[in-house]
């Protein structure tokens, strides 16, 4: 049995609980893809809401991209699948820009950084149809639903202005 502790660290003001990204993260690796590529055991995963500021901040130094981004994954090793930075102000731009709550904006940013820490990408149109597919069903764990316009292209707008 696979297990995922999720560890949330709340940088600036949020209206969101900590609970609610540990409860989309750990939904989501009861998807089978997900677990399958999960540590066997328990592992763990950290989450860091913050601000576009800091957000430059890692993306330049550890990107090589001298802008904010929504979201940046950092592989950890062993037990510890690895760390996740999210922007708070983007989560609410991107929100309000797809007619969808904050919230849902925060687990498909989540979600998707943990895909990425778990080996997946959008390089390619089929990468990126991959990865689309796998947020939504594990967004979906968590009785989650895209707004129309964000469902079809989640990985392509994440990929133009989103993690490394």
């Amino acid at each position: 049995m696979t297990l995922l502790n999720v560890d949330v660290v709340k940088a600036v003001r949020a209206e969101v609980g900590p609970s609610f990204i540990r409860d989309v993260l750990t939904r989501a690796a009861a998807v089978p893809e997900v677990a399958a590529r999960l540590p066997e055991g328990v592992s763990t995963v950290a989450v860091r809401l913050t601000g576009d500021k800091e957000m430059q901040r890692l993306n330049t130094t550890f990107g090589g991209e001298p802008h904010a981004t929504d979201v940046l994954s950092f592989a950890g090793s062993a037990g510890h699948v690895g760390d996740i930075a999210i922007s708070w102000p983007a989560t609410e731009r991107q929100a309000a820009e797809h007619g969808h709550a904050a919230t849902t904006e925060l687990a498909l940013l989540a979600v998707h950084g943990l895909l990425h820490l778990l080996g997946w990408d959008h390089t390619s149109a089929r990468e990126r149809k991959e990865m689309t597919r796998l947020t939504v069903e594990a967004l979906e764990q968590s009785g989650i639903e895209l707004a129309r316009s964000r469902a079809g292209s989640a990985c392509r707008s994440i990929a133009n202005g989103g993690s490394p």
